[in-house]
Order: C-alpha cells, then structure tokens, then sequence
C-alpha cells in the first residue's frame, strides 16, 4: 500500500490538521507495516499559483516549451506522479476563511490536468484517479459541520470525485478556538474517529 500525505497547513508549528493528518498515517502504517509513505508539506514547500505562464506551459507541446515552461511542468507533473501512486491519500485540511487554504487549492490545481487525470467522454467526464481511498482531516476554529458555512466538504467532494476518487472519510476537528474545553473535546473526538476509520 502507498500512502500520500499532503499537509496544507501555512503553519510550520502548531498545526492540529497536520498533526492529527499525522496520526492517522501512523494508525495506517501500524495496520500495514508494509506501506511505504509519500510526505508532501506544502506550508514547507509551496507549489506555484496557476497563473498565466503556467497555462502557456501547460498548453505548449512538450517539444516548443521553452526551459522555463518545462520546468514549470515537471512541478505539476511531480505531484501528479504522487497521486497516481497512490494507494490512499490523507489530507490535512485546515479551514481558512470558510474555505480551503491557498496552499491546498495550488496543489488540486497541479493535479487536475485534462487527459491524465480526468477525461471528457461522450458519456460526460470521466475521473482517471480511481481505485484511491481518501481522508481528509479537516481542523476548523469554530463549528461548521452540516451547515451551509462548510464549504469545504463539498468543495473536496466534488473536485475529488470528478478526478475519480470517490471514497472519501471526513475527519473532524471543530471549535478549536472555542475555549480550551471544546479544543480538547474537539481532538479526543477526531482522535476516536481516526481510531475507527484506521
């Protein structure tokens, strides 16, 4: 089994997504002592916006890019491989601003390539990332699950479908900022969640 991680967390210290996307990773590990782990951090080591440059050298052929636009996509291609390698895929979610972060947003961004990871038919689009199971554990100050200030959930939902990964676990951490009791009660129940699901 091939386990990818992908912290999004613009923290470098402190980060209750990262930290708990960590432990279910280890609970994973421990049940499969096998598996091999892949780390993507991207609070560490960000990946570039899609900006216009980008898309000039995505839609260059490969042979015409200049040493610049092949470089820019060896950098998306390098997080497709990831994926793609991928048995199961553990995300570390953070909320910012009722959505998801930057950082995360440029990573589904790089994977998301038209005729390799997902595909238009005459049925419809089709996900070419399939097979994967996904978690994503999401850590939020305040309280959003099942209501219409969560974003995230669908958001993740639907872009992960539309790649091809469609069983997807939810792990949640909520009311982090909500005092230090609701903070500990908040990581014992994502703990137990993770407990169940690993």
């Amino acid at each position: 089994m091939n386990i990818l991680q992908v912290n999004s967390s613009a923290r470098a210290e402190g980060s209750v997504s990262t930290r708990l996307a960590g432990e279910l990773v280890s609970r994973l590990k421990a049940a499969a002592p096998e598996a091999t782990l892949a780390l993507r951090d991207l609070g560490h080591e960000p990946h570039p916006v899609l900006d216009e440059s980008a898309l000039q050298a995505l839609f260059t052929p490969a042979a015409q890019r200049t040493p610049d636009q092949a470089a820019r996509v060896a950098q998306d291609d390098a997080l497709i491989a990831e994926i793609q390698a991928a048995d199961v895929v553990v995300l570390g979610v953070p909320m910012y601003n009722f959505g998801v972060s930057s950082q995360l947003k440029n990573w589904i961004d790089a994977i998301a390539r038209a005729g390799v990871t997902f595909r238009y038919t005459a049925q419809g689009p089709e996900g070419l990332l399939k097979g994967k199971k996904a978690y994503a554990v999401l850590a939020r100050g305040g309280k959003y699950r099942d209501s219409a200030a969560d974003t995230q959930v669908p958001y993740l939902r639907t872009v992960l479908g539309f790649l091809g990964i469609t069983d997807i676990e939810f792990i949640y951490a909520e009311g982090l900022a909500l005092g230090p009791e609701s903070e500990a009660q908040s990581l014992a129940a994502a703990r137990t969640q993770i407990a169940e699901l690993a």
